[in-house]
């Protein structure tokens, strides 16, 4: 089976800036985001060794999300500047590892990259890796598709498939969506339920199924009164928090992805890790390369 890697490139930075101590080089340019970064990909990559990987990022242009809910992200500190360049910078390792990169105003890289494996669906010889830095993506987790998360460092790595949701949160890669309306997601600042926690949430899935059936069973007795009270006082919030939370998968997306290392520029990456005194990196960079498939362009999507 083919594997296709995804990145998502803007959670494995902000992961990758606040998990590494700030790096910088002699000139005190900031590198350390853009190495954790490396280091997680690398890792996959020697790992999964795929076939096909592409980056998505988020745009700078509000989203639908905003625009639905005012507070969306609104608990968010600004990207500092020292996190910003190395996005920027980020993207030219990229381009000298030939790995193309998406980003498109008004939505984020979540929405870009369940759009991806939506089209790769129907591709049964496929199977689809995410890379990130958080656990948004886990309801994009079928049989073709897998997410390798940052676990407590940057060299700890998570894999989730069906197996492990169901191990960690005891419900199903479906529910995901409505598990997350029922809680909330404090990074994102969208309201859920208030009190009703993650094994409240699980356990009100595993009996009911689903969100709307969870509301259509609201005086069932096994309900605890307080959370009848709350679960009745927000309803109209959990069904926000669950358009918020919904992944885009029908995004406008015109691209071709080629196979890994087809445009590998192997000057140019050595000139670029060698100015961001990435010294050890470049050997890294020529072992990956030298597992890479067979050279050919293939149109996916």
């Amino acid at each position: 089976m083919k594997a296709l890697l995804v990145i998502d490139s803007n959670a494995l930075l902000h992961r990758a800036f606040h998990a590494l101590p700030p790096l910088t080089t002699k000139k005190g340019e900031p590198t350390g985001a853009v190495y954790g970064f490396l280091l997680a990909l690398f890792r996959v990559i020697k790992d999964i060794k795929p076939h096909y990987v592409a980056a998505c990022f988020d745009s700078a242009a509000p989203t639908f999300r905003k625009e639905k809910f005012k507070e969306y992200k609104a608990n968010r500190p600004k990207t500092p500047d020292e996190l910003v360049c190395q996005i920027h910078k980020t993207k030219e390792v990229l381009d000298a590892l030939g790995i193309p990169h998406f980003a498109k105003d008004g939505i984020e890289a979540d929405d870009l990259i369940a759009t991806i494996c939506q089209k790769m669906s129907a591709k049964k010889d496929l199977m689809t890796y995410i890379l990130t830095g958080d656990l948004d993506n886990l309801q994009l987790v079928s049989e073709n598709v897998k997410v390798y998360t940052l676990g407590k460092g940057i060299k700890d790595i998570v894999v989730y498939n069906k197996e492990k949701i169901a191990e960690r949160f005891k419900i199903t890669p479906e529910q995901v969506i409505d598990f997350k309306a029922l809680t909330g997601d404090a990074s994102d600042n969208i309201p859920g339920v208030p009190g009703v926690g993650e094994k409240t949430a699980s356990a009100l899935l595993q009996k009911f199924g689903n969100l709307e059936n969870v509301f259509k069973n609201i005086e069932d007795d096994s309900i605890k009164p307080s959370i009848k009270k709350a679960l009745a006082e927000n309803k109209e919030r959990a069904f926000l928090a669950k358009e918020l939370v919904q992944m885009k998968k029908d995004v406008d997306m015109d691209f071709d992805l080629k196979v890994f290392g087809s445009s590998f520029d192997e000057s140019g990456i050595s000139d670029l890790f060698k100015s961001l005194e990435f010294f050890t990196m470049i050997d890294r960079a020529g072992e990956i390369m030298k597992n890479k498939p067979i050279k050919k362009q293939s149109k996916l999507l």
